[in-house]
């Protein structure tokens, strides 16, 4: 148990922020999904760049490695550009 005032607070913050990271990733990850399951090129491409979006922000925030964010982006402007 934290006995410093500021270890209390360290210990608040982190609670809030790994429940902002996990809002984020699960909504990114959902989006992914999402974006992989459909079959339509045109619907396909006007949600490509929501997605992107999604991952840039997490690798700019430091959720995700911008290596991993770097390798998703191309996965799946392959797969549109693959429909």
């Amino acid at each position: 148990m934290a006995h410093h005032k500021s270890s209390k607070k360290r210990i608040r913050q982190d609670i809030k922020i790994r429940l902002r990271n996990r809002y984020y990733k699960k909504s990114a990850r959902t989006s992914i999904a999402k974006l992989r399951a459909m079959t339509d090129k045109a619907e396909a491409v006007a949600f490509l760049p929501k997605v992107i979006s999604m991952v840039d922000k997490l690798a700019k925030r430091n959720t995700w490695h911008k290596n991993k964010a770097s390798n998703l982006k191309s996965k799946l402007m392959k797969h549109v550009n693959s429909l």
